[in-house]
């Protein structure tokens, strides 16, 4: 007998239980059937294939034996326990899904590939959007869904809005959200011997906000100012960035005489911000980690809905102290982020420090 049928079975491969215990389908006492086949599509960017985990929390309790497929850009940051088949976006996993017929498609993005899955895959149910005669997004049919859709066409309807991003899936998967928290793994805890004094509280300074949206970015040399000031104050003080903010991360700390310890790869950066109780940062995918690891927050915003962010009550979010109309806006004109005061920011910033004990 081939169970074929079950959450264990590969196909074409050994199944877990056989490996460690030899057993044969016809006498597993690990069967577990597969009563539900969902998908989600949710290709990037990696902020937002982060803060949609959540959700998982919620389908494993609503659709207990549900077999869960996920197709992202970003496969390396998804949970594999929560997950059992974790798709990276290629020929191969395209054509698989295309071959197969789900119970529930989940799609949460708009963009073109993952609107034309959503209309050629085969399934039971579908949420969230799909493709028009003309090729463009449109929301499946809900009121949810219609409602998440509109918000993303003008401008004043997003700003009008009042929901965060998780309130808007869970309501288009025809759920209330319960304050489920991310899942985000750091799978080298305890395996990185980092040069931090943990027996301080430590900030980690995010100064970057990537190349498409530079209306974010706070001046160098408010950071500057922000982390010598927060040195002075007896903190451990640690620079984050990527490739792209290394020499200016470079310039801070030598002027500053706070740490910056290089730029990393994904799994290694989680870890390093694990590292810190608070983390400073505009709009980024820095600011999902932070909140996925349950650090303390400082977010800068200027140009999106703050009512967007859930921040789970741990932290707070600063705008420029000036009225500018630079919403969704590359660059802005009137580079209102400089009047974000220094001092601004290290109050809330050790306002936040003060709670608890170090990690």
């Amino acid at each position: 007998m081939i169970r074929n049928d079950c959450l264990h079975f590969r196909g074409d491969i050994p199944c877990k239980p056989h490996k460690e215990t030899g057993v044969h389908c016809d006498a597993c006492s690990h069967y577990a059937p597969v009563k539900k086949q969902i998908l989600i599509i949710k290709l990037g960017a990696i902020g937002d294939v982060i803060r949609t985990t959540p959700l998982l929390h919620r389908l494993r309790k609503e659709k207990p034996g549900a077999e869960i497929t996920w197709i992202t850009e970003s496969p390396d940051i998804l949970p594999a326990a929560e997950i059992e088949h974790i798709l990276d976006v290629s020929i191969v996993s395209i054509e698989w899904l295309k071959a197969r017929r789900f119970d529930w498609l989940i799609n949460l993005d708009k963009d073109r590939l993952a609107i034309s899955l959503a209309a050629s895959i085969a399934a039971e149910k579908k949420s969230g959007f799909t493709m028009d005669d003309y090729g463009r997004c449109r929301p499946m049919a809900s009121p949810a869904e219609a409602e998440k859709w509109i918000t993303g066409l003008w401008d004043d309807a997003n700003q009008a809005n009042t929901k965060h991003y998780m309130q808007e899936i869970f309501e288009i998967c025809g759920y209330d959200f319960q304050d489920e928290p991310y899942i985000l793994e750091d799978g080298k805890a305890g395996t990185i011997g980092w040069d931090i004094d943990l027996e301080s509280r430590v900030i980690g300074l995010n100064t970057g906000c990537g190349g498409r949206w530079t209306s974010r970015l706070w001046p160098e040399d408010r950071w500057t100012a922000l982390a010598s000031r927060l040195k002075a104050e007896g903190h451990e003080v640690v620079l984050l960035g990527g490739a792209q903010e290394h020499e200016k991360n470079r310039r801070i700390a030598q002027a500053s005489g706070v740490k910056y310890l290089g730029h990393f790869d994904l799994k290694t950066f989680i870890n390093l911000v694990n590292q810190c109780d608070v983390v400073v940062t505009a709009v980024t995918m820095a600011m999902h980690l932070a909140i996925g690891l349950k650090k303390e927050l400082v977010l800068f915003n200027n140009i999106f809905n703050p009512h967007e962010f859930h921040l789970y009550g741990r932290g707070v979010i600063l705008a420029p102290e000036m009225d500018c109309d630079c919403y969704f806006t590359p660059v802005c004109p009137n580079h209102c982020m400089e009047t974000l005061a220094v001092d601004t920011v290290l109050t809330e910033t050790l306002r936040l420090a003060a709670k608890g004990t170090p990690s």
